[in-house]
């Protein structure tokens, strides 16, 4: 009997070494892909490319199946690069991970899939796909401190419905112990994190490359200048450290927050009192639903950052603007995140933050 072809976003990391496993221990044939989406190296030690490639041939000969290299580096300019620019220059703080599992990884990768002829894809991304009377769902993962479906909720369901998800039930502790018992050499290899394209490396260092420095002041809530920013794109709503101003008020010594961006006066204002923080709606557009578009008002939890608890809110919407009011204030919503809508372990699908309220302006 024929097995069937599965073709496996590989990265040299754990998670995806392990689905592997899974996977050829489900019967499937599996064939490795490993997508390198960012091309320029400058030299540092943050430019792991090489290195992850190198791990993950490891792993494919390692449990005996082909593995492919992809360059997908133009593509991710011109498609998730390119908007990450736009929005900081917009004074948002974008979050590029949900538009490059649109994008490239259920994007491009399922073009790949297609013109090889393979109906299924996989990833060692922690969530867990059902399909009931035909109809594909989302779940959070077992392990709700890895859960990635936050980051999958703007992929459209129709292309992560071709997608398994083999370490839906395990937690990453599991993970790893797997890939030990079985011999494969990054069952403790650090987790990637930050921007997928920037790994490691200084934030500011890397964006200085791309986005011009405008300094400007910081103001309190009173427009008494306390400071100097070096410009508005370096900055993030509840942002506590690196402002480089003191902390007295009052002869006590307290922190500042970043509690407003202007783009039309370039000035950060910001504030000691972390109530000032607090937003108990946004409004949000660019919706993706991952379930039958509801039509009326619905009560659900949402979350707008990730790792945060989904928090209890209704959503009104119209057309393809959604608007959230939560029931109680969330601290530092952040226009360019994502909204996250859930209902149980069920992901209803997401939305693109583009403005907030804040809760004492009631």
């Amino acid at each position: 009997m024929r097995r069937t072809k599965v073709i496996l976003g590989l990265s040299g990391g754990v998670d995806s070494a392990v689905a592997a496993k899974l996977l050829l221990e489900q019967g499937y044939e599996v064939v490795g892909v490993f997508m390198k989406n960012w091309d320029e190296d400058d030299g540092t030690e943050y430019c792991t490319a090489e290195a992850d490639f190198s791990d993950a041939q490891a792993i494919a000969d390692k449990l005996k199946f082909p593995l492919e290299p992809i360059n997908f580096a133009h593509e991710y300019w011109e498609r998730v690069f390119t908007q990450f620019l736009t929005q900081y220059n917009h004074g948002w703080t974008p979050n590029p991970d949900v538009l490059c599992n649109r994008e490239i990884k259920f994007g491009l990768f399922l073009e790949y899939a297609n013109a090889q002829g393979v109906e299924l894809i996989a990833t060692g991304h922690y969530a867990r796909a059902e399909t009931q009377d035909g109809e594909f769902s989302l779940h959070r993962g077992s392990d709700l401190q890895k859960d990635q479906t936050y980051f999958l909720s703007g992929v459209p369901r129709s292309k992560l419905s071709r997608c398994l998800f083999p370490l839906a039930e395990l937690t990453k502790t599991e993970v790893r112990k797997i890939a030990q018992d079985i011999g494969i050499s990054v069952h403790d290899k650090k987790d990637s994190t930050g921007i997928c394209f920037i790994g490691e490396r200084r934030f500011k260092d890397f964006l200085a490359r791309y986005v011009k420095q405008e300094k400007g002041e910081i103001v309190d809530t009173n427009n008494r200048v306390v400071g100097e920013h070096i410009g508005l794109p370096y900055y993030t709503l509840g942002q506590r450290t690196g402002l480089g101003i003191g902390g007295r008020r009052e002869g006590v010594e307290a922190p500042w927050y970043v509690m407003q961006k202007n783009q039309k006066t370039n000035q950060i204002v910001v504030t000691q009192h972390d109530s000032d923080l607090l937003n108990d709606e946004l409004e949000a557009d660019s919706m993706n639903w991952l379930v039958d578009e509801p039509q009326e008002i619905a009560e659900c939890e949402a979350m707008v950052r990730y790792r945060q608890s989904p928090q209890p809110c209704f959503i009104t919407f119209k057309d393809n603007h959604v608007h959230v009011r939560f029931k109680s204030p969330q601290r530092a919503i952040t226009p360019g995140q994502y909204a996250v809508f859930y209902q149980d372990t069920l992901c209803l699908g997401s939305a693109l933050i583009n403005r907030v309220f804040p809760a004492n302006d009631k």
